[in-house]
This record gives structure tokens, C-alpha cells and sequence, in this order.
């Protein structure tokens, strides 16, 4: 054997050795790890076994505490229900007994009632009894007092019902006359003086507002230049001014013609500044008509101050100058607006110096009683509160205001004098003859239905209608007619002439009753 083989089997016995000792002691190791882990799981399985221990006494004890809870609970729950028990049985009994009282109760009233009924059906026949003998006795006094009157019953009711219906309406008209003659004792003759008087110093004369203006040319052949070649500057004015251009064979004249006197003016005027300036083509016409437009605000306060002017009403504010021109395009009746503000002035003038008040605060409040016409159509509302507001704007006087405010009022009663002043010139500028425009044949007619129906009245001889139909005065026959129907007939023919005619304002009914006799001295 040589020395290679020898360290070779001397490595392979170390290796194998080697070998042998790792794995005893590995096996041994083995056996001391199972070991432990067999200890360990003992252990664990103790401790397991007490847990479980403990948690199977504390959810038994649990158990019973919730288990006492319980049946503690339903002890109560039970008490509870058996005390409402309790009082529901007490409650049934108490009703129980308020029922068999009940009944007990409507046991006896039944008995009234049977008791009752059976009193009442011989009250019944006992009254059956007695009407067939009243009724009996009537018809026997009834009979007699026939006989002794010569009269039926149906007459003699007839006859009382006339008799009483005739005493309740002669009582009912004695109450109304003493009224109105309280009322109308002194009132009515001075209001009649100083109204008659007002209108007769009123000697105006008013011209009627016509649809037409009429431009004075210089010449015939002036008419040609405004028509204009095929009719351009005719058209031109037609359209820009809004009026009817009427040119026929009127020498040395142009009609201009439309409903609204603003631009029939403002038409007017332009055909002037045409012919002045003798330049008329249709550029030369629309630039007119803008600057005359443009400049007719000082034209309308021209005319608010020619009205100052005539009435005498100075110291107005510029503004309401302007507004009271504007009512010169204002139309009422058959005049402007302002005519009439102008002619209520007068008239109310007139009447405050009748009645020894101021004449110039009146003339004020005339003048400006209509100054809300003006503006009714930009601003709404009544006129009579838009020109009281617009003149206490201005700083008119309280009682000027007021007077404004009140001048279409009904009921004056408790109002100043200058109030009634005015409403008494504004009514009187409103109904005056010729202040409403009416065919003649329309207004005849009128005159004589107001004639026939004081005449259908009987009693009437003679009826007549005077001032223009602002009267009728009838004249009664003084044989069947008293001084006492006198009134009544006044009220009757004034409320039939209400129910079938229309007419401007008031109509004042006289009925005259009078006797005359005549004899002779010789």
C-alpha cells in the first residue's frame, strides 16, 4: 500500500467519523427540540383549559344575572298590565252604570212623552173644537156686518188697505216737504239770485272750435308752388303735419283741415313760414315742421298767458303758464279747455263778489281748476287730484287746493266758500245754453218730450219749458189738487223726466198751483 492509498483511507475514516458524530448530535438535538415543543404545548393546553374554565363560569353567571333581569322584568311588566287590567274593568263597570242610568232616565222621559202626547192630542181636539166655533162666529158677525155696511168683506179689506196706504204716503211726504223746506228755506232764493245775476253780467261771446284753418296766400299762383310738381309738396306736408290739405277754388286761400287742433296749429304755422320764406320743396318742409314743433312750447305759453292776461291772474308759475297753453288743444263742449277755465274765472269772480269774498283768489281758483287736464293723459288719474297736487306743487294756497280738489264733488257740505264758488262756475260754464253742442232739430225735440211729459200728469193745464230747457214750469188746476200734492207732483214729473230723457246737467221742475179772482167796482 502506498502512502496515497494510506491518506485516503485515513481522509474517507476521518470523513465517515465525522459524518457519524454530526449526526448523533443533530438526532440529539432533534429529540431535545421535540421534547421542548411537547412541553410547551402541555402548557399551552392548560392554559387553554383554564381560559375555557373561566369563560364558560363567567357566561353561566351572565346568564343568571340576565336571567333574574328578565324574570324581574316580567314581574313588573306583569304587575303593570294587571293594574290596567284593573282599570279597565273599573272603567267598563262605572259605564255600565252610567248606561242603566241612562236608561233608566229615558224610561221616565218616554213616559212624560206618552203622558204629554197624550195631552196634546186633547189639547188638539179641544182647539178644533174652539176654531170651528170661532169660525162659526166669525161668519155669523161677518154676515151681520155685511148686512148693516151693505158692503163685502173683499170690499171693506180693499177699502182699508186704500185707506191705510193713502194715510202712510201723505205721512211719509209731510216727513219729506218739512225736511227739504228746512234744507231750501233761505238757500234756494239767494242761490238763484246770485247765479242769475253771475250769467246776465256774463256777456261773452264764444265762437264754436272748428275742424278747419284757413292760410291766406299772397297770391293764386302760390297755390301751384304748394302743390308742388305731380303733388310732391302737398304730400309732403299731408305727411309730415298729419292735416288735409284742401285746395280748391277759394281765391288766395289754403284750407287746412283735421280733428286735433295741436297739429292743425302746428300745420298752420308752417304753411305761413313756407310762404314767408318762398322756399317749398319736400326737404324745406320736414325741416319746418321740426323747428315749428321744436318751437311750440313757446307758443303754447303765449297762450297761457294771454288767459293770465284776461283774467287778471298774475304770478303764476312758469310751469303752470305752460300747462295752462296746453289747454288751449284741450277740447270741451264745443270750446277748448282753456275757454272754459277763462269764462269759470269770470263766473267765479262774479259770484265771490256777490258774496263779499275775494274775487281775485276765486278768479285764481277758476282759472286753475282744470289744470289737470294737462296731464291725465301722461300721468293717471283724477284731473281734479292731478291739478290740486300740481298746484300745491307750485305752492298755490291751501284753500285754492282744496277748491281744485273738490270742484266735481258731491257732497259740499262741510266744504269752504271758494269750494262752492267754484263748483257753482264750473257747472254753470259747463250747462250754460250753447256751452254743449246739439243739432237744432235734436234739441227741439228734446224740449217738446220734456213739454209732453209734464203735460201726461193729471191736474196739468199747461206745461212749459224755459232757459233753453234748463226749466219746466207746469200749471195745475187748483179743483182736486191740493198745496200738498203740489210737491209730490213736482218729484213725480222730475223723476219720470230722468227715466226717459237725456240732457245736459239739471233740470229745474216748477209746479204752480195759484187762485185768482176777479171782480169789478162800479
Amino acid at each position: 500500500m502506498s502512502v496515497v492509498e494510506a491518506i485516503l483511507v485515513i481522509a474517507v475514516g476521518t470523513l465517515l467519523t465525522i459524518l457519524f458524530a454530526g449526526f448523533f448530535l443533530h438526532k440529539k438535538k432533534v429529540l431535545m427540540t421535540f421534547e421542548k415543543a411537547q412541553s410547551e404545548s402541555k402548557k399551552i393546553l392548560e392554559e387553554s383549559r383554564r381560559e375555557a374554565d373561566g369563560i364558560i363560569k363567567s357566561a353561566i353567571k351572565e346568564a343568571k344575572e340576565e336571567s333574574k333581569q328578565r324574570k324581574k322584568q316580567f314581574e313588573e311588566e306583569a304587575r303593570e298590565r294587571k293594574a290596567e287590567s284593573s282599570k279597565v274593568e273599573r272603567k267598563i263597570q262605572q259605564r255600565e252604570q252610567s248606561i242603566d242610568s241612562k236608561i233608566t232616565l229615558l224610561d221616565q222621559r218616554e213616559e212624560k212623552m206618552k203622558k204629554r202626547e197624550t195631552k196634546l192630542a186633547l189639547d188638539e181636539k179641544h182647539k178644533t173644537r174652539l176654531i170651528a166655533e170661532y169660525e162659526l162666529s166669525l161668519e155669523k158677525h161677518q154676515k151681520a156686518l155685511e148686512k148693516v155696511a151693505s158692503m163685502s168683506a173683499e170690499e171693506a179689506r180693499k177699502e182699508l188697505v186704500a185707506s191705510l196706504e193713502e194715510e202712510a204716503r201723505k205721512e211719509a211726504q209731510h216727513s219729506i216737504r218739512k225736511i227739504e223746506e228746512e234744507a231750501r228755506k233761505e238757500a234756494n232764493h239767494r242761490a238763484r239770485h246770485i247765479v242769475s245775476l253771475s250769467v246776465q253780467r256774463l256777456a261773452n261771446e264764444y265762437v264754436n272750435e272748428a275742424t278747419v284753418s284757413v292760410v291766406t296766400l299772397p297770391n293764386e299762383e302760390m297755390k301751384g308752388r304748394i302743390i308742388g310738381r305731380e303733388g310732391r309738396n302737398i304730400r309732403a306736408l299731408e305727411q309730415a303735419t298729419g292735416v288735409d290739405l284742401i285746395i280748391d277754388d277759394t281765391p288766395e286761400a289754403v284750407i287746412l283741415s283735421c280733428f286735433n287742433p295741436y297739429r292743425r296749429e302746428i300745420a298752420k304755422k308752417t304753411m305761413e313760414r313756407l310762404i314767408s320764406d318762398g322756399r317749398i320743396h319736400p326737404a324745406r318742409i320736414e325741416e319746418t315742421v321740426q323747428r315749428v314743433t321744436q318751437e311750440f312750447d313757446t307758443i303754447i305759453k303765449e297762450y297761457g298767458e294771454q288767459a293770465s292776461f284776461d283774467t287778471g291772474v298774475v304770478d303764476l308759475h312758469p310751469a303752470i303758464v305752460s300747462l295752462l297753453g296746453k289747454l288751449r288743444y284741450r277740447s270741451t263742449g264745443v270750446h277748448s279747455v282753456l275757454q272754459h277755465a277763462v269764462e269759470t274765472a269770470q263766473i267765479c269772480g262774479m259770484i265771490a263778489a256777490e258774496l263779499g269774498e275775494n274775487p281775485k283768489k276765486a278768479k285764481r281758483a277758476g282759472l286753475l281748476h282744470d289744470i289737470g287736464k294737462a296731464l291725465d293723459h301722461e300721468v293717471e288719474g283724477n284731473h281734479a287730484d292731478l291739478g290740486a297736487d300740481l298746484c300745491a306743487k307750485y305752492g298755490e294756497q291751501e284753500d285754492i287746493v282744496d277748491a281744485i280738489r273738490l270742484h266735481h264733488a258731491d257732497d259740499l257740505t262741510n266744504a269752504s266758500s271758494l269750494a262752492v264758488i267754484l263748483g257753482a262756475a264750473n257747472s254753470l260754464s259747463e250747462n250754460r245754453p250753447g256751452a254743449r253742442k246739439e243739432l237744432m232739430k235734436n234739441y227741439i225735440q228734446r224740449l217738446t218730450d220734456m213739454e209732453e211729459i209734464a203735460k201726461s200728469f193729471p191736474g196739468i193745464d199747461q206745461a212749459y219749458v224755459l232757459q233753453a230747457g234748463r226749466e219746466v214750469r207746469a200749471l195745475v188746476s187748483k179743483e182736486g189738487i191740493t198745496d200738498e200734492d203740489v210737491r209730490d207732483l213736482a218729484n213725480q214729473i222730475a223723476t219720470k223726466l230722468r227715466k226717459n230723457l237725456t240732457f245736459p246737467g239739471q233740470v229745474r221742475v216748477t209746479v204752480l198751483r195759484e187762485s185768482k179772482y176777479t171782480d169789478y167796482a162800479t
